[in-house]
């Protein structure tokens, strides 16, 4: 059987890769590219002096440049790795200076925003094609990343319909190389998705620790003193980056207030069968989720082992 001819933009044809912001996804891009033996050279820019400085100590990148024009000269691919309010002010400052064929791509948690906002900013000879790496951790700053992050990690590529293809291939396989399985679906519906797998979940963390916080004095401390593994858990997820959460909630505020209205059907729904003693009714919902936990693990995106994450962090426990 014939082989297809390889796409023109393949990842072994990046020479030169700019990613723009060294934070958890930043840095753990830099560090897969490096491990994986791929050669390409990596270059690395941020907006703050003391992150590029850190960059620089860590060795994530063959350089780190003060300036976003020095960062993607020459680039064949250029990520935003920075929360996505601040895209339009770096889009503005990379595109005069981008090569034709270049490739631009993000990491953000919103795609619909990103298209809407970089189309119109970039010139026509360079490529879109957004991706969102659902990977991640509630550390930030450039010694929180690493090379595995994104190992058997979803990807989510959503280019405008109109994409090149071979530009889509190449990120594509760019991000099967560092070890993530990709998926390729529209701005809309990926905005739709993560707002009940990964948005309103965030929410509800940081509407629930904030109650906790409140009800801290009032308790005299035994809140924290005597949390349980659920409250704990959302604490995990409410330290969270808060600039980078604060604009995913701006900017994909119709699908996550949509998710919400259905969350607060449901959970009117859980009072009646309390107020109720609705047993059988409570059983019924429990054992649904507990599946869906179940179905998580079976798919490889979650360990069966209790107390993931806090029995990790403690010394010694591997």
């Amino acid at each position: 059987m014939e082989m297809a001819p390889e796409p023109s933009n393949s990842p072994l044809r990046f020479k030169r890769v700019a990613i723009v912001g060294l934070g958890l996804i930043g840095s753990s891009i830099a560090r897969a590219i490096r491990s994986s033996g791929q050669p390409i050279e990596v270059i690395g820019t941020d907006v703050s002096a003391a992150v590029c400085e850190r960059a620089e100590a860590l060795g994530l990148c063959q350089s780190v440049e003060r300036g976003l024009a020095e960062a993607v000269q020459d680039a064949d691919l250029v990520i935003f790795c920075v929360p996505v309010g601040a895209y339009r002010e770096i889009a503005e400052g990379v595109a005069p200076h981008l090569k034709d064929g270049c490739i631009v791509s993000d990491v953000g948690s919103v795609k619909a925003f990103v298209l809407a906002t970089l189309e119109p900013l970039l010139p026509s000879s360079v490529f879109l094609v957004p991706a969102h790496p659902v990977a991640g951790t509630e550390l930030s700053g450039p010694d929180a990343g690493f090379a595995t992050l994104f190992v058997n990690r979803w990807c989510i590529l959503t280019p405008p319909p109109d994409a090149e293809e071979g530009a889509v291939l190449a990120v594509r396989a760019l991000w099967e190389s560092l070890g993530a399985n990709v998926e390729i679906m529209s701005a809309a519906h990926h905005d739709l998705v993560l707002a009940i797998t990964s948005h309103v979940p965030h929410l509800i963390a940081y509407n629930i620790v904030g109650t906790a916080a409140d009800l801290e004095a009032v308790t005299q401390s035994e809140v924290i003193k005597f949390s349980a593994g659920g409250f704990r858990d959302f604490t995990r997820i409410a330290a969270s980056d808060p600039t980078m959460w604060r604009d995913v909630f701006l900017h994909n505020k119709e699908a996550v207030l949509e998710m919400l209205g259905r969350f607060n059907e449901d959970l009117a729904s859980l009072q009646r069968m309390i107020r109720r003693g609705d047993g059988e009714g409570l059983f019924g919902l429990f054992t649904r989720t507990r599946a869906i936990r179940r179905g998580i693990v079976q798919q490889g995106q979650e360990t069966a082992a209790p107390d993931f994450g806090r029995r990790a962090a403690e010394p010694g426990v591997k």
